[in-house]
């Protein structure tokens, strides 16, 4: 297990294969700065290169997941002009875009509330669980701003009549809501959250990895694709993965326990 020091705002730790990043700003419900932005960046990418890492987490320190962006910061972009305002917001984006490339299945841990840009972070990976008593939500309408980064991964995962919603009224939904919709993956009890979680980080990681790389890789490579084209990948990734040393070892043990 490693750490950054305390002044860090994103705070990196392996343990089991198992790579968390905490968000560590909860004196700003972890409002996303430039550089806690950053920071979160450069821990996914060395996630991403670290080979005993199987499965990433990301969660927020204290009671909130994340509030959004740093409005304080959004105001300095409002003096400072188009580009700065694009370079900022590009930033983010590229995180959104790391979390879905990474071969690695990317998992929010949501307690209390993921807000505006904290929603759309959660949204962004591949497996949100949530505490029952999490809130999610896009305000930004109610201050005039558009949820704009946020909609590419809201649209793949919710349908267009509830994002569309979401979007235009800013209201908060629950975490029961937020699985219905399909925003998050599952709730988890209050009282066990943290040991829930760390459960199911557990099974995941435990996984064969390049079956999870591959699946992963094949699953988000749909978007946008014909039927015809989805399922020649497939097809290609069938035969790709057949050949792997974990199938291979899969299929013996499973024709050797069939032959006893």
């Amino acid at each position: 297990m490693s750490a950054p020091g305390r002044d860090s705002l994103v705070v990196f730790e392996i343990r089991g294969g198992v790579a968390t990043l905490t968000l560590n700003r909860p004196h700003k419900r972890n409002a996303l700065s430039s550089r806690l932005v950053a920071e979160l960046s450069d821990g996914l990418s060395r996630a991403a290169a670290d080979p005993q890492v199987r499965v990433v987490a990301l969660r927020g320190a204290g009671p909130d997941f994340c509030a959004g962006a740093d409005l304080s910061e959004i105001a300095v972009s409002q003096r400072e002009g188009l580009e700065a305002a694009l370079a900022d917001a590009r930033r983010l984006g590229e995180v959104f875009v790391r979390v879905r490339r990474m071969d690695r299945p990317v998992v929010a841990l949501v307690r209390g509330r993921a807000l505006g840009g904290g929603c759309g972070l959660a949204g962004a990976c591949d497996i949100v669980l949530a505490h029952q008593d999490a809130i999610f939500g896009y305000p930004e309408v109610h201050l005039g701003f558009v949820p704009a980064l946020v909609m590419a991964p809201l649209r793949r995962k919710v349908s267009e009549a509830a994002a569309f919603e979401l979007v235009v009224r800013g209201h908060r939904i629950g975490a029961a809501e937020a699985v219905a919709l399909g925003l998050a993956t599952r709730t988890l009890p209050g009282d066990g959250f943290d040991a829930a979680a760390d459960e199911y980080l557990r099974e995941l990681a435990g996984r064969p990895a390049t079956a999870i790389a591959l699946t992963k890789r094949l699953f988000h490579g749909l978007d946008g694709v014909s039927f015809e084209d989805a399922i020649a990948r497939g097809a290609e990734m069938n035969a790709i993965a057949r050949l792997t040393g974990e199938c291979r070892d899969g299929v013996k043990r499973f024709l050797d326990r069939k032959g006893d």
